[in-house]
């Protein structure tokens, strides 16, 4: 009981320390800078040719930066005003791409972020523990089969992935669950839900949906526009504000059951909240860009090494380093075959197998944060 009550007492006076360091705020901006840069070279792709300076223009063009109307149209669907042919092709054709990138980014690292935590688990991921899966089996069900309820993309999205982790917890609860066991049954659901949507394939007769699909369970944002800004803006917002508010929680949660019980937390009923919260957020990523291997599970760590473990600093990081390393990794696809669209979860599995190799040889026992 006194290790409990010392246990709590340093968690409350880390509580009083302050968590904006000088260090967040540089990485912070270090990552702005770098979804700004990486964002204005994606800009430049795209067969209707510009020059530099055309682009930039168009990018910082006033006339639409400030124009309500323009802001109606791209993010409720209202009637485009006149605009210029460089703005039209920048505003409604290029930068859409960005922000579905740097939304998907946020999101995914968040969710990562979240499972880490409420597992205690630093290999959990919405990939490892077979949620992206589950919610990519329900989105791709519904573009094959069911393409009339496409519009409701991330509530099926959040439903397959709660299933998958609902199953995931049910094979892995033994009195309690453990590091080892939620990977192992985050693997074998993994593995069947992927089956799944392989199985899916033999329902579409139409070569455009299977090749839309490929593409998708690849990770692509490959013709993204402000429809899917549109789906995706409101459940990332919502979620990734929870996830904030709730990093305290965490932060308790990673003391391990018995102190948080201690200290008047009633942790299942927290913890399946924040794992439903992780959900929804790596469903909005999911339902807008496909599936993107690896990189719930890669940015949270990036983010831990640089600033902390403390979760208001880690997920204020993960907030900004998401989607800087997701836009990144976007131009990084366009690059690498010299103008041929490489799917972006390509990119990020290339990165993220070697980086979880890296992590198990870097530690001599990995699992339980």
């Amino acid at each position: 009981m006194a290790g409990a009550q010392s246990v709590g007492e340093h968690a409350t006076a880390r509580e009083r320390d302050g968590w904006l360091t000088g260090t967040l705020v540089l990485f912070c901006l270090t990552s702005t800078i770098v979804t700004v840069v990486a964002g204005l070279v994606q800009v430049f792709f795209g067969p209707y040719s510009m020059t530099v300076v055309e682009v930039l223009k168009a990018v910082f063009n006033p006339a639409v930066i400030f124009n309500l109307e323009a802001w109606s149209s791209f993010l409720f669907g209202t009637e485009t005003p006149p605009m210029s042919q460089d703005s039209v092709v920048v505003w409604n054709l290029r930068l859409p791409r960005v922000f579905v990138a740097i939304i998907a980014g946020a999101t995914l690292a968040i969710s990562g972020a979240i499972f880490q935590a409420v597992t205690r688990n630093e290999l959990a991921s919405p990939f490892v523990l077979g949620v992206s899966s589950g919610a990519g089996f329900a989105v791709l069900a519904t573009l094959v089969v069911f393409t009339g309820f496409a519009p409701f993309l991330p509530l099926i999205a959040a439903a397959g992935g709660a299933v998958a982790f609902v199953i995931v917890y049910g094979i892995a609860w033994k009195g309690g669950t453990s590091p080892i066991r939620l990977v192992l049954a985050g693997v074998i659901v993994n593995m069947v839900f992927q089956s799944l949507q392989q199985g899916l394939f033999f329902f579409a007769d139409d070569l455009g949906v299977v090749q839309t699909a490929i593409a998708w369970l690849t990770g692509s944002f490959t013709g993204t526009g402000w429809s899917e800004v549109r789906i995706a803006i409101l459940p990332a917002i919502v979620s990734i504000a929870i996830a904030i508010a709730g990093a305290r929680q965490l932060n308790v949660l990673l003391l391990g059951e018995s102190t948080a019980k201690s200290l008047g937390m009633r942790v299942e009923h927290v913890r399946f909240f924040l794992s439903g919260v992780a959900i929804l957020a790596a469903s909005v990523a999911i339902a807008v860009a496909g599936v993107v291997s690896f990189f719930g599970l890669v940015v949270p760590h990036i983010v831990r090494n640089v600033v902390g473990g403390d979760y208001r600093q880690l997920m204020v990081g993960c907030l900004f380093a998401g989607p800087a390393l997701m836009v990144a990794a976007d131009v990084g696809a366009r690059l690498a075959l010299g103008g041929v669209q490489m799917p972006v979860g390509v990119v990020t599995g290339l990165i993220g197998g070697p980086y979880f190799l890296y992590l198990m040889r870097k530690q001599q026992s990995m699992g339980e944060l």
